[in-house]
This record gives structure tokens, C-alpha cells and sequence, in this order.
């Protein structure tokens, strides 16, 4: 099968790439392996090829059929009869929607969900539930808005049923899973968080997202004493943090947070609260002119506990803006650092060019997306 040209650039350059003038290639590398192909849309499962870091296998339904979503409706729940089935799906819409769910939206296994083409959003309901599957990729969707819901039977499978309790209203929260990527999704204003990863999750990327006005942005790790989560991996990659976001925290595992943008936030920017290791690589920190806000990192331990001096955090070529400063600790050359690597981290001087690509990309068929 002769490759398309996105994915010989993506063998062929990979990560040592520098950007050309004139270049519709920025040197993020996801973009880089499918956006220059005007043919996009005919194209669409080349994205599965594309991802990068811990989540890089997630192939989401790049071996199964295309499913079309014609209605926004929760009933009889178009979207939702797609995320159920058991074979793999790269689920499209055909208009631009505004879903409105009546309980959460319950994943199956092998499902990519690709809003590229039109203005796709889910709000104003619960919301996506990642919960012991594997192989999911949401791309290109607008998440807000959302609420608890529960105390309800929910369709999880086709002809299967489970009670639920009371769901979080978390934007995507992602429970005992495997090889799961987020890419070019915008997430606001959530009762949770806006992506929690929990309860054993791993082999997961975050990446090209826009997230803003929020508390309680990314919770990753269920609680300091679950030690399913000690070996989680997660990348987060070229994500542009917002404005109005207040903490994030990180408890246990390895996380690759590298080449992102962080804006004014309110408390902190990467926290921890169980010894994760951090990796922190060509990221931009801009701190706001508040002086009480100006500390990129919280360790989070008891008054007087300094324990958090052992945990490894790192930052690597990291610009530390507006009197932004990053308190490091651990063992700086730590061979944990090596389970927390996932990708080559590009200068953080590259993200002018990058991030303004962040959240959902304006793609118009027949044209460069």
C-alpha cells in the first residue's frame, strides 16, 4: 500500500524536523504528519499514525468502518449508538452539532471520534466516559459546560446496560484505560476537572489542546494512597493552558509535560501530591503580574514535610517568563526521568509558531486544514 505523503514525512523526519520558511509544517510533529494534505478528509485515518508519547499506540478505530453521526439528538442518541459497539469505528459527523447528553457518554473499546470539518459540541450535560477500555483518540471536539449526572441506568454496550452513580461531571474522564490520545480538543468550564486520569490509567497523550476557565484543570491519579497508579504514564504535549485555570495535579507515576503554554494561572501550574516524577521539557511559563502567583510548581505535602525534596521534577530549557520560577528538587540526572520521557522536546522558542494551532482547528473541506 503506497503510503500518503504525511506519513513518509513522519518516517522520514520524525523528530528532527526544523521548520522551513514558506512551510505549511510548524515542527509539531502531529500537525506536521496531516495537515499539509489538502485531501484531508479523504485521508482522515492517516491521524491514527500520527500520535506521539505515552499514548502514541492508541489506534482508535483506524481498522473499522466509518460510522456518520446525522443528529445531535440523545435519542435515540446517534453518537451514542456509534461509542457503544463492540467493533471498531471512526465515527464523523455530517453538520456542525450541539449535543446535549442525558447521562454520560460510555465508550467501548477502539473508537476515534473526529470532529474535524465542522463545529462539533458537547455541553451542558454529562459528559465522556473512558472507563476500562482501550484504544480511544477524540479529536476536534468542543467540551464545556459540563455537569453531574447518574443515578441511572446507562447503555455502555449494545444490548448491555449498567446503573451508574452519581458521575463527577469531569469534561473526559478517563478510568482504568490504556492507550488513549486527546488531540485538538477545546475544554472549558466543567463541575470537575476537565480531563482526570485515574484508577490505574496509562499509556496516555494530551496533546494540541485549549483549556481555559477552570478550576481544577487536569487530576491525574486517583488518590495519594492507590498504588495502581505508580506507573502511570502520561504525555502532555503542545497544550495551550488559558486563562482563568486555578491548579492541576498530578499525584503519582510519570508525566512528559513538554512543549506546552502556560498563561496567568491563579495557584500553580504542575503539581504533585504522592512522588510523581516530573519531566518538564521546552514548555513557556508566563506568570501573571500578580506577585503571590508567580511559583510554576506546588508540592503538596503536609506543613513541615519536606519529603517533596526527594521527588524528581525537573525543568529542561523551560522559559520562565514575567518572573515565573520553577522550584526543582530530586535527583536531577534520576534514571526516573527515563520512564518519563516519551518524545523529543522541541525548543520552547517553536511554540509562537505552534500554538496558536491549539484546540479545535477551523477545517474546511477541500483545503489545508
Amino acid at each position: 500500500m503506497q503510503l500518503s505523503e504525511p506519513i513518509q514525512w513522519r518516517s522520514i523526519k520524525n523528530s528532527t524536523y526544523e521548520t522551513e520558511a514558506g512551510s505549511c509544517r510548524t515542527g509539531n510533529p502531529i500537525d506536521d504528519c496531516w495537515r499539509c494534505d489538502p485531501d484531508w478528509e479523504t485521508n482522515r485515518k492517516v491521524l491514527a499514525d500520527c500520535g506521539i508519547g505515552f499514548g502514541r499506540n492508541a489506534i482508535g478505530g483506524r481498522d473499522g468502518e466509518f460510522y456518520i453521526v446525522t443528529t445531535e439528538d440523545d435519542d435515540p442518541g446517534m453518537l451514542r449508538h456509534a461509542v457503544i459497539q463492540e467493533e471498531p469505528l471512526w465515527i464523523i459527523f455530517d453538520h456542525d452539532m450541539k449535543i446535549r447528553l442525558r447521562e454520560e457518554l460510555i465508550m467501548n473499546s477502539y473508537k476515534t471520534v473526529d470532529g474535524r470539518g465542522f463545529n462539533i459540541d458537547i455541553s451542558n450535560g454529562p459528559c465522556v466516559t473512558i472507563q476500562g477500555v482501550t484504544n480511544i483518540i477524540i479529536h476536534g471536539i468542543y467540551i464545556h459546560n459540563c455537569v453531574q449526572a447518574g443515578n441511572a441506568v446507562v447503555t455502555d454496550k449494545p444490548q448491555h446496560y449498567q446503573s451508574r452513580g452519581i458521575s463527577d461531571g469531569d469534561g473526559i474522564s478517563i478510568f482504568g484505560a490504556r492507550d488513549i490520545w486527546i488531540d485538538h480538543c477545546t475544554l472549558s468550564d466543567c463541575h470537575d476537572g476537565l480531563i482526570d486520569i485515574v484508577s490505574g490509567s496509562t499509556a496516555i497523550t494530551v496533546s494540541n489542546n485549549y483549556m481555559f476557565q477552570h478550576n481544577e484543570v487536569m487530576l491525574m491519579g486517583h488518590s495519594d494512597d492507590f498504588v495502581e497508579d505508580k506507573n502511570m504514564q502520561v504525555t502532555i504535549a503542545f497544550n495551550y493552558f488559558g486563562e482563568g485555570l486555578v491548579q492541576r495535579i498530578p499525584r503519582h507515576g510519570y508525566f512528559h509535560i513538554v512543549n506546552n503554554v502556560y498563561t496567568g494561572w491563579k495557584m500553580y501550574a504542575i503539581g504533585g501530591s504522592a512522588n510523581p516524577t516530573i519531566n518538564s521539557q521546552g514548555n513557556v511559563f508566563i506568570a501573571s503580574d500578580d506577585d503571590f502567583t508567580k511559583e510554576v510548581t506546588k508540592h503538596e505535602t503536609p506543613p513541615g514535610d519536606e519529603e517533596w525534596k526527594k521527588w524528581n521534577w525537573r525543568s529542561d530549557g523551560d522559559l520562565l517568563l514575567n518572573g515565573a520560577h520553577f522550584t526543582t528538587s530530586g535527583n536531577g540526572t534520576s534514571e526516573s526521568y527515563v520512564k518519563a520521557s516519551s518524545m523529543v522536546a522541541r525548543p520552547a522558542s517553536l511554540l509562537n509558531t505552534i500554538i496558536p494551532s491549539a484546540g479545535v482547528l477551523n477545517c474546511n473541506l477541500g483545503q489545508l486544514c
